[in-house]
């Protein structure tokens, strides 16, 4: 049995040749011997899942069921499953899944938009430090939970006369101001949010110290992070076996909880039950977010998606699993649902103020980060054995940040070893965890007293639409440039032939709904944006310049790559465009036994070389060598090349096969 020690530990993350005997990154059973595979099919499905089901699912979805009519927010939510959410994965798994590359290379296929694979990194980059914050604060109330009673239960010294235990008509998640500009009374869980938690500031114009403690929940989740990534999937792919199922255990363990509850019932009412308004399917903002929440619940966009699929075997059958995720994220939203508001109905029945409840219900949700640190925390505080059930909510929403955190760790360093595959290739492990070390110092500021402003405002700006026009830009740049055709013909390399009423329903989808839809989604989402803000207080002009900064950083790469591609192409303007629109050399899948004739060298050796000149067809040879060489180029119409093909095979006995489609 091999023994470890600290030396090996060494020796895996800085990589000493003199010991290294095997890639630790690679196994002896991988299809793809240079770049790893999956240890199993089941290993990508939870990774896959465990990405796709986030913290949105958690507390954005029952804001939005509540807000959109209840039940009848589940008709929109599933039609755009069907035509944006399910084809969108499809699409990005099959992209990744061909080329086995990531979101970066992965643009060989059409060069001019290589920026908007750099662009779904930094968004990744960016969203990744924010996101591990996140699961910082859920660190932070997850050890705060070991207490009996529950810090937040009652108003303690940190309250002051503002604080309210027994809310009655003026329940708020936030601090509101009336006209004459007084304060109204705040909860208890929202002033120790604020003052315990996060010790906010004024203002985003004030940062304020570090506060440690999060600052060392940030540096937990983190080292969390670089542990499970250590040997990239190889370990992640074990890791996901708990992180991706515990979050349902724990989900079950409250639905059961709270269905048994008294006044679950009135709370599921307001959720999904008999107070479902269906006429508001007949307003456009129900379908808007309905297709805004599967767009995002999918992480459309980000590159995540493309880099788990680049490393499934190439006859994977991405084609069920786009339904199996995609499914299984949008049961995941709907159980969840059931499970918070059901708790939440036992806290209003406590309070015995039904009568405001969906005030209550409505703001908190509305609140972003309320439900999960405001609201449920204090229907948990009401629970006979309080702390147990607070743990387990709050290791959940870290479990289920953690899954998201593997999947955006990785999408940075999968791009850097593609881009660097002898440079990086045997420190894997060095490179995730400087990877794990950089997002934890950039998150930093994230973790001032001004921090929740940063995190709203990365959030409000970058993981916002930004989304969209990369979304968008992929559809054109695939289906459009590249051609819908040609990449369905990639498709069947990897999955076989499929009949023409197969392929109707996503060439429909791709080409035409999908997109049609994102720019809807777009243009709404710019004309109704509204400036951020965190509980009632407006960020200063600099801070929004700054957030319009991070979104001119971002996108400016999409037109600058565009324009370095048409400098360093050859010829005419026009040639110049038809270049940069038309894949690389380099564009065709990974291993040389699945590229077949489409993707086959466009030169082999014969016996002889046969020197040609070509003026749109081949007409003479030139002289006789000992080897010859067949210039298979597409100006050879079928006659030349077959005709060349026998004389050769009947003059030197040459068998072989001469290269590309006659």
């Amino acid at each position: 049995m091999r023994k470890y020690s600290w030396n090996s530990f060494k020796d895996l993350v800085f990589r000493n040749p003199a010991v290294a005997t095997q890639d630790p990154h690679v196994d002896d059973g991988d299809e793809n011997t240079e770049r790893g595979n999956w240890a199993s099919k089941r290993e990508y499905i939870l990774s896959t899942i465990g990405y796709a089901v986030g913290l949105g699912n958690i507390w954005r979805f029952p804001y939005l069921a509540y807000k959109n009519g209840g039940g009848a927010f589940l008709i929109p939510y599933f039609v755009m499953l069907v035509v944006t959410g399910i084809p969108l994965f499809f699409l990005e798994s099959a992209f990744g899944q061909f080329c086995s590359q990531g979101p970066i290379n992965i643009w060989r296929a059409v060069p001019i938009l290589q920026g908007v694979g750099i662009a779904m990194v930094l968004v990744t980059l960016i969203v990744s430090i924010y996101y591990n914050v996140i699961i910082a604060y859920s660190l932070y109330y997850m050890f705060a939970s070991f207490q009996s009673p529950l810090p937040w239960s009652s108003c303690l010294s940190w309250a002051d006369s503002n604080c309210s235990s027994t809310p009655r008509g003026t329940i708020q998640c936030r601090v509101r101001v009336n006209s004459t500009g007084s304060k109204n009374q705040q909860t208890r869980m929202s002033l120790f949010l604020s003052r315990v938690a996060l010790q906010r500031s004024s203002g985003l114009d004030e940062t304020g110290p570090v506060v440690w403690h999060l600052a060392l929940c940030l540096l937990l989740s983190s080292i969390l992070v670089a542990a499970a990534l250590i040997r990239g999937i190889k370990s992640s792919g074990k890791v996901v076996y708990f992180t991706a199922t515990f979050p349902y255990v724990v989900i079950l363990i409250l639905l059961i909880r709270g269905v048994t509850l008294e006044g679950a019932g009135d709370g599921i009412q307001f959720y999904i039950g008999s107070q479902s308004n269906l006429t508001k399917l007949y307003e456009a903002q129900i379908w808007k977010d309905a297709a805004t929440q599967t767009f995002y619940s999918l992480s459309i966009g980000w590159g995540g998606v493309m880099t788990l699929a680049s490393y499934n075997s190439f006859h994977n059958n991405m084609f069920k699993d786009a339904f199996v995720v995609t499914l299984t994220n949008a049961g995941t939203s709907v159980l969840a649902g059931f499970a918070i508001f059901s708790i939440l109905g036992h806290m209003a029945h406590i309070y015995q103020i039904l009568e405001v409840a969906s005030d209550v219900l409505f703001l908190c949700l509305h609140a972003g980060f309320g439900l999960a640190f405001i609201a449920y925390p204090d229907a948990m505080s009401k629970l006979p054995i309080s702390p147990l059930w607070s743990v387990l909510f709050f290791f959940m929403l870290l479990t289920v940040g953690l899954d998201s955190q593997f999947a955006g760790i990785e999408v940075i360093v999968t791009c850097l070893l593609d881009a660097f595959p002898k440079i990086f290739k045997h420190k894997r492990a060095l490179l995730t965890t400087s990877a794990c070390a950089i997002v934890y110092l950039l998150g930093l500021p994230c973790v001032t007293q001004a921090g929740i402003y940063w995190v709203t405002l990365v959030d409000q700006f970058v993981a916002s639409w930004v989304l969209l026009v990369l979304a968008l830009l992929e559809i054109i740049g695939i289906c459009y440039i590249y051609g819908g055709n040609r990449f369905i013909k990639d498709i069947e390399m990897m999955l076989g032939s499929k009949s023409f009423a197969f392929w109707l329903w996503w060439r429909v989808c791709w080409f035409f709904i999908s997109p049609s839809i994102i720019v809807v989604i777009l243009v709404w989402s710019l004309m109704t944006f509204k400036p951020p803000f965190y509980g009632g207080v407006q960020f200063p002009v600099w801070g929004l310049a700054l957030g319009w900064c991070m979104v001119v950083f971002i996108l400016l790469w999409i037109p600058v790559v565009a324009v370095y591609k048409l400098m360093k192409a050859q010829g005419s303007p026009w040639k110049r465009l038809k270049t940069s629109c038309s894949p690389s050399k380099d564009w065709h899948p990974y291993l040389d036994v699945h590229r077949g004739e489409r993707y086959s060298e466009e030169k082999f050796k014969l016996p002889l070389e046969l020197k040609c000149k070509t003026n749109r067809r081949l007409y003479m040879y030139c002289s006789l060598r000992p080897f010859i060489y067949i210039y298979n180029t597409y100006t050879y119409n079928t006659t030349f090349k077959c005709f060349h093909y026998l004389l050769f095979e009947l003059r030197f006995g040459y068998q072989g096969k001469i290269s590309g489609s006659l």
